[in-house]
């Protein structure tokens, strides 16, 4: 077995472990030659954060995949420039010119990848702890036994509650956050000197993504490891970087220290990025939610979204829970307690936010209260229509009122079908227009997601991730419905992006009256949205109330410690890893003798409730 951390193999602090000269990356579509990346040069050195930030589309994907040697499977070419890497034991090689065979060595051993969407990395077919110990084994000799006791090790280091479990279950089996911390394990399994770190945190809430970033942070102290961090969050970015790479089309537009491009941006573009970020504390003393002012809309006047008094959706008691099989005959022998004993109303033309850790049941909720999945018990009411109570076919004219947006927009997404295919669907489906108006109406709605109508042609592997969710939100609003549940609508998007979304759905709700239901661990971006939040804890909301109570005067232990773990978008106002007293989450798996009993609720001013028995924290 290899020794894991050798100082001797670690270079001295400083020196670049990988360096990109004038890289140029072409794919070749139907429309002709595209450029991803145009003219790119940066190095990245041991023990050193380098964060690369910029809008989807801008390259920040590209440079990494290259660096892989990963971009030729995408269809791309790197048409010029040098990809330097110092190996553990020899001298720099040029990746650019390294044959596939040299690369597999290469990867997941000298060079660990975390990728945006946990779903598309992880194989559905293998267990978690095959994937886990596969490149334990191949890279460094592991024995079965070896590989196995470092993948649960593992496991533990990312926080993931009953890590034995885990191991034998498939990626299908846990919620979006977990996945995700699965695919940060398996790329540190192997101690990689270079760790390229594409949007890692993006399925994550603000704990786990709080405890993620010391832990990477952390091991990159520890080994000497190199650490390309791909991001759009720049709260993420004031927390992690050393150095920051601005890029904007395919090229590098400004390149400093972290707090020389926060404090004292030069390009215009940066300018417009920092302008763009939601930051916490911004809507303090206000009681509604109000669109973002954007670099050059300084004059416009800011409306604020009242919304109406008038009730869309009462839910009462909802409770889902989701039976756990087991023995020879797949009898029930246990329950998953995903939600319980919820109650809320979303008033016509408002927000209500749910917040919460993965797992907490949040899109569980959501999913419920369209009957995508069935409740166990309770009361869903929409616009006087009795959810629980109507048969399929009435579910579907219902689901006209109630659209949804998912997390993970390819997933979300036919990847055989073009995008103006897609969006019409609804209209097909339910026949709202016919003829040449489907077109019409696909063409409006394209605009007001502010995508080109050239890209109506085009299949989802043909978008970045934000692109792709804006296509989701077309088709969401293609049936006009009254109710759309947004679980982690903005949660892929880069900032410039998400504010324009953000806006794009205050404009739809303050001009359509439309309700959101807005699933979310973005602490920052929750507070610009929401008329009322509703924090979730295994399964109940442990803290309801309007937003500016919640967010100004937290009343329950565990919502002060979400709004603790949140990171601040200045580099200045560092979170420090003791600031992180997390307990591990206790398992949502019951018994079938298990009495969880009602959710009692305190009234600790007006209209805002705190959680009092049961609450587990």
């Amino acid at each position: 077995m290899l020794d894991d951390a050798n100082p001797a193999a670690a270079p001295a602090k400083g020196l670049p472990v990988a360096q990109i000269d004038n890289l140029r990356v072409e794919f070749q579509t139907k429309d002709g030659t595209v450029v991803g990346v145009e003219d790119v040069s940066f190095d990245i050195k041991s023990g050193e954060t380098v964060c690369i930030v910029g809008e989807s589309g801008s390259g920040k994907s590209v440079s990494s995949l290259s660096l892989m040697r990963l971009i030729e499977y995408g269809g791309g070419e790197i048409a010029k420039g040098q990809l330097m890497f110092s190996r553990k034991d020899s001298d720099a090689m040029d990746l650019a010119k390294v044959g596939q065979g040299m690369m597999r060595q290469i990867r997941g051993n000298e060079i660990g990848m975390i990728f945006q969407e946990p779903m598309t990395a992880l194989n559905p077919v293998f267990t978690v702890g095959r994937q886990l110990t596969e490149g334990l084994r191949v890279h460094r000799g592991m024995s079965k036994k070896q590989a196995e006791a470092r993948a649960l090790e593992l496991l533990r280091e990312v926080r993931i509650p009953e890590p034995e479990r885990r191991l034998v279950q498939y990626p299908h089996e846990l919620s979006g956050g977990m996945r995700q911390r699965v695919v940060i394990a398996m790329a540190m399994a192997c101690k990689p000197r270079l760790l390229i770190a594409d949007e890692p945190t993006t399925a994550l809430d603000v704990t786990i993504q709080a405890e993620i970033l010391a832990l990477m942070d952390r091991l990159k102290r520890d080994t000497g490891t190199a650490v390309m961090f791909i991001t759009h969050d720049m709260a993420v970015v004031a927390q992690m970087a050393d150095r920051v790479v601005v890029m904007f089309r395919g090229n590098k537009v400004e390149e400093g220290p972290v707090e020389q491009i926060f404090e004292a941006p030069q390009h215009p573009y940066t300018k417009a990025l920092l302008a763009a970020v939601p930051k916490l504390g911004e809507m303090t003393g206000k009681d509604y939610p109000e669109p973002m002012k954007l670099l050059g809309q300084e004059d416009q006047p800011i409306v604020p979204i009242k919304g109406s008094d008038e009730v869309l959706l009462t839910v009462e008691g909802l409770t889902t829970r989701f039976p756990v099989k087991g023995g020879f005959f797949r009898r029930t022998v246990a329950n998953v307690h995903a939600v319980e004993d919820v109650s809320f109303k979303i008033n016509k033309g408002q927000t209500l936010s749910l917040v919460g850790e993965s797992g907490c049941g949040k899109s569980s909720a959501g999913r419920s209260i369209l009957r995508l999945v069935e409740p166990t018990s309770g009361k869903i009411d929409i616009g006087g229509m009795d959810i629980m109570a109507l048969d399929q076919k009435g579910l579907r004219e219902a689901r006209r009122e109630m659209q949804m947006i998912f997390q993970d927009p390819f997933a979300s997404l036919n990847p055989q079908i073009q995008l103006a295919d897609q969006v019409a669907e609804p209209i097909h489906n339910y026949g709202t227009h016919k003829g040449s108006a489907v077109m019409d109406v696909v063409g409006n709605l394209f605009d007001r997601v502010e995508l080109p109508r050239s890209f109506m042609r085009r299949f989802p592997h043909e978008l970045s991730g934000g692109q792709r969710q804006r296509i989701a939100i077309a088709r969401a609003l293609a049936l006009n419905p009254k109710l759309i549940v947004a679980d982690e609508a903005v949660s892929a998007l880069d900032v410039s992006v998400q504010a324009q979304v953000l806006n794009l759905m205050m404009e739809l709700q303050s001009e359509l009256e439309l309700s959101y239901l807005f699933i979310s661990h973005d602490m920052a971006v929750v507070e610009r949205v929401s008329h009322r939040v509703g924090v979730m804890y295994l399964g109940r909301i442990v803290e309801i109330g309007p937003r500016r109570a919640v967010f100004e005067n937290p009343q329950h232990p565990y919502t002060r410690a979400l709004m603790k773990a949140v990171p601040i978008a200045d580099p200045r106002k560092r979170k420090a890893e003791k600031d992180l007293n997390f307990k591990p989450i206790p398992s949502p798996i019951h018994g079938l003798d298990y009495d969880p009993g009602p959710s009692v609720y305190q009234e600790v001013e007006p209209e805002h409730f705190v959680l009092t028995s049961e609450s587990g924290y």
